[in-house]
């Protein structure tokens, strides 16, 4: 329910107040839980990341780095739009994730640096275009999601920015 909220609203999008009307619960009892609100938003979002993390390293452990990509892409895609759950990513959309972001870019930037040094491309430098190159492919798709984008566009898209990859 609050990681919902958050990811639907962000974290200054939603109240105490709103969090508890929606659990159905008083606010002290959220407060015994939890602590704080920003307590709560930690714990949601260490839920939310968990799954993904799973995810991303499945991704990134393809024999090469050119099907990693273009697993964490197509996945990404499904992600963002998946049934029953809200629009986008929470960690692309939630200003107080910026270390997680961090995190999976150099996840990202780490698996292309290991595929420069295997010789699946040419050097570090391309290693590190090529991991900011496919952050803002996975901030845009994330952003087209939340304004409504359907899971072909994502899709779509995933499969298009695969093909840009290095000669």
């Amino acid at each position: 329910m609050a990681m919902r909220a958050f990811w639907e609203r962000g974290y200054d999008g939603v109240s105490v107040a709103q969090l508890c009307a929606e659990a159905g619960i008083a606010a002290p009892s959220l407060y015994a839980a939890f602590g704080d609100k920003n307590a709560l938003f930690e714990k949601a979002s260490a839920l939310y990341t968990e799954h993904l993390d799973e995810d991303l390293e499945r991704d990134l452990s393809a024999p090469t780095a050119r099907e990693a990509i273009e697993r964490l892409l197509r996945s990404s895609a499904e992600h963002f739009s998946a049934p029953g759950q809200p629009p986008g990513c929470l960690v692309m959309s939630e200003p107080r994730l910026a270390e997680r972001r961090d995190r999976t870019r150099d996840m990202i930037r780490t698996r292309l640096r290991r595929a420069a040094a295997e010789g699946e491309l040419a050097s570090d430098a391309e290693a590190d275009g090529v991991a900011a190159f496919v952050d803002t492919v996975l901030a845009g798709m994330a952003a087209l999601a939340r304004d409504g984008a359907d899971r072909t566009r994502l899709l779509d898209a995933a499969r298009h920015a695969a093909r840009a990859w290095p000669a």
